[in-house]
């Protein structure tokens, strides 16, 4: 029997997409952190969507230079305690009520900062997952004045000792727990229901 269906129209469309957080450098050379929810992968291709007003967002396309950060479950509260928080002194009118300035998201967080090998932005220490990256293109999405996609190309992948599978390049995904971002809910990830006949054994 087929399922009967019913139409809705959802706020967003944020049916489970991982969350990241960005690190950036600002123009006077400061270390911002932006959390996303919009971000996939092909290949070494990363596809970020980015909010315009954000002040990471502004910083990675003037310095081309950025660090994906994968969180994990334990970060939930981390995250959201900056998730409020704009690096911009001047907050876009799009924000304003919402959103506050904070100056050391790091801090506020609970987040540590330890050097890159490739690019100048920080990793952030407790992400299981730092992927640095520079910036390839960027595609206005809609009118751009809202939002963009920005093509990124991972450089280098650091893992936290024990999360990837000793003598090979795989991730022990019994370890790895990535936190996931549906319909502005976190969640972590359930069982393994299945393995796809494109997975490396």
């Amino acid at each position: 029997m087929t399922p009967s269906t019913v139409t809705i129209l959802p706020s967003v469309f944020y049916f489970g997409t991982p969350v990241a957080l960005l690190s950036t450098l600002g123009p006077d050379g400061t270390a911002n952190i932006t959390p996303i929810s919009s971000a996939w992968a092909l290949g070494d291709m990363y596809v970020l969507g980015l909010g315009v007003g954000n002040q990471g967002t502004q910083n990675v396309l003037h310095t081309e230079e950025l660090v994906i950060n994968l969180a994990d479950a334990a970060l939930a509260s981390s995250i959201e305690r900056i998730a409020p928080t704009t690096g911009a002194t001047d907050i876009p009118s799009a924000k304003q009520g919402r959103y506050r300035h904070a100056s050391d998201k790091w801090r506020l967080g609970g987040l540590t900062p330890v050097p890159s090998i490739h690019v100048a932005p920080p990793r952030v220490a407790e992400c299981p997952v730092q992927l640095e990256a520079r910036l390839v293109k960027v595609v206005p999405l809609g009118d751009g004045n809202e939002a963009v996609a920005a093509h990124v190309r991972i450089i280098a992948c650091h893992v936290h000792d024990g999360l990837a599978v000793p003598g090979t390049n795989h991730i022990d995904l019994d370890r790895w727990q990535p936190l996931y971002y549906t319909f502005r809910h976190y969640f972590a990830q359930g069982e393994r229901v299945g393995v796809s006949f494109k997975a490396e054994q």
